[in-house]
């Protein structure tokens, strides 16, 4: 391609919306342009850099065994009502009516739909494992769509679905899937971790999330510092604390005998602290949550120490809600509750009151909690001595130094994290609503057991850009950059410069080599800034120096020029990209 008939709209203004620099730089670069809040044009450069991610996801997962279709955007609603998600997607599934007033959906993810791919179809155990694959364009009515191709309405993804007879080879999958997807991100050079993760709104009993690191990123990650634990803040485990040093060594022996203590208005864990002369360790902390249902809402007390937060997404699991929100004082008075002293004794007994106690308050003692009294707390209490049915759950935050929970001796950190790939362990989640059964070795009915396992395609360019770039714009990996090879001829008028260009131009091309010329009569500098801040891996600058026989050769990810014999330019040049 020659630059003076190339599309490539570079650019020094900065988007008004934009805040990631990959937004910033992938517009600015011409490879994207946006057309409304959460919609954007792929331009040449970019569809050239996002068929290559697609090539090199598509090549991994067909070595796996994986096999590819193409299912319609536009999916009935039908389908997501027998799966019962159409309710819990809520506005981001977008509706219409067609002519005939058929309701359908555009596709956010399709496991409704591969179901019914497959579900008349995959009669016999015999016809079983499948893993059917797409990567295709999706649609999300994002509520805030932001950060460019980071958390857009429309994007590229590749889902995946695979079918069992049973749960074991389900696994099986699922962690040959890992494998690949490491495989993938590997070859796109990236720097990321496998975490632990919630399920969503997709569901399943297990999950792995691949995070690109970056300071950018949406997502707090918790990794060991020393194994290769790492999880989602949101599931993220730690060793439990054994006492309030987490210390065995430094354990300190405190003795309460149980009474009720007047505390006139404290109210905090600080306050009580101070006030009882004990580390918040031994002190049960009450975090008061209104709980959302599809129909109905209650009142949902979360207890841990008083040095712990509770993790909100591992609360709304622990009872099942849709989403969790302050309540008003006058909705605690209704159930009973006096805000600064709800504790875990003689809690009113109200239906729509949900008490879950952190697992690390299992037979604890002694603890002090409040009495559910004005100005009044327990203290010396023994958690051994609650009801047999009290719910306990995982509920806290993990910190950073606590004890990772695999290795037990590295610390946790905090990294910050773009998701790029999710696989889930789904189970039996979408093939028993949607009729999606088999005759097993025995003849006997039963459901596919499922996996499903995503990739963000066009996130991944962004999440690429933020890992990979400098004050003056990208530094495109070689694996998908649109053109491997830059020639810059500095000065179009000099005809040495223009027939030497032309000629290494035409010789890379005989090569196959993925190269551009820049023939554009613009300045030296207007060009090599354009070569910056598109990306490309090696600029091949033309000019002065070739009057001895010289051409500078300029590597993009350190920046640093070689000045190279005119004559070996073109072995050099095969050398790197070959």
């Amino acid at each position: 391609m020659r630059f003076s008939r190339a599309y490539i709209p570079t650019s020094k203004e900065i988007p008004n919306d934009a805040v990631l620099q990959s937004h910033i730089l992938l517009t600015r670069a011409g490879y994207i342009k946006g057309v409304a809040s959460g919609l954007y044009n792929f331009l040449p450069l970019g569809k050239k850099s996002l068929d290559k991610i697609r090539t090199i996801v598509k090549e991994e997962l067909d070595h796996s065994g994986c096999q590819e279709v193409d299912l319609s955007f536009v999916t009935p609603a039908e389908l997501w009502e027998e799966s019962g998600r159409i309710a819990k997607f809520g506005k981001e599934l977008l509706r219409f009516r067609d002519r005939k007033e058929a309701l359908f959906v555009l596709g956010p993810t399709h496991e409704e739909m591969m179901v019914a791919l497959v579900r008349h179809q995959l009669n016999s155990y015999k016809q079983l494992p499948q893993n059917l694959y797409q990567i295709k364009t999706k649609f999300r009515d994002e509520a805030r769509p932001r950060f460019g191709l980071m958390r857009g309405r429309e994007f590229v993804m590749k889902d995946g679905y695979s079918f069992h007879e049973n749960e074991n080879d389900m696994k099986r999958e699922f962690y040959l899937m890992q494998e690949t997807y490491k495989k993938i991100f590997n070859r796109l050079g990236l720097d990321f971790r496998v975490v632990e993760a919630d399920s969503g709104a997709i569901g399943g009993s297990g999950s792995r999330e691949f995070m690109v690191i970056a300071n950018s990123g949406e997502d707090t990650l918790a990794i060991c510092n020393s194994c290769d634990y790492g999880a989602n803040i949101e599931t993220a485990k730690r060793q439990p604390h054994r006492n309030q040093n987490n210390h065995d060594e430094l354990n300190v022996e405190v003795e309460m005998d149980f009474a009720k203590f007047k505390t006139p208005n404290i109210k905090t864990i600080e306050e009580l602290s101070k006030f009882f002369h004990i580390s918040d360790w031994f002190i049960a902390k009450a975090v008061v949550k209104k709980a959302i249902y599809e129909n109905s809402s209650k009142i949902a007390i979360f207890f841990v120490r008083g040095g712990d937060e509770v993790e909100e997404k591992k609360a709304i699991n622990s009872i099942n809600a849709l989403e969790l929100i302050d309540p008003t004082p006058e909705e605690l008075l209704n159930v009973g509750l006096i805000a600064g002293f709800i504790g875990l004794l003689n809690l009113p007994k109200n239906p729509n009151i949900i008490k879950v106690i952190d697992l690390e308050l299992q037979n604890a003692k002694p603890i002090i909690t409040g009495a559910n009294e004005l100005d009044y707390h327990y203290i010396g209490v023994s958690l051994e001595e609650l009801p047999e049915k009290t719910h306990f759950a995982d509920l806290i935050r993990v910190k950073e130094g606590d004890i990772c929970p695999i290795c037990n001796k590295g610390s946790l950190i905090y990294k910050r994290g773009i998701e790029v790939g999710h696989i889930f362990q789904l189970g039996t989640k979408y093939s028993e609503p949607l009729g999606a059964t088999f005759l097993d070795r025995d003849g006997k009915s039963q459901p596919m057991v499922m996996g499903t396992y995503g990739i963000g395609v066009s996130r991944l360019l962004s999440a690429i850009v933020e890992q990979s770039h400098d004050q003056n714009g990208i530094i495109m990996p070689l694996a998908i950059a649109p053109y491997k090879i830059n020639i810059l001829i500095s000065n179009i008028k000099n005809s040495d410069e223009l027939n030497f260009g032309e000629k290494l131009y035409s010789d890379l091309i005989a090569k196959n080599i993925e190269v551009i010329l820049d023939d554009r009569n613009e300045r030296f500098g207007f060009k090599i800034r354009d070569a910056e801040l598109i990306g490309f891996p090696y600029t091949i600058i033309i000019g002065k120096g070739l009057i001895n026989s010289k051409v500078e050769l300029l590597n993009r990810k350190n920046n640093i020029k070689e000045e190279i014999n005119s004559e070996l330019i073109l072995n050099k040049v095969l050398e790197l990209v070959e």
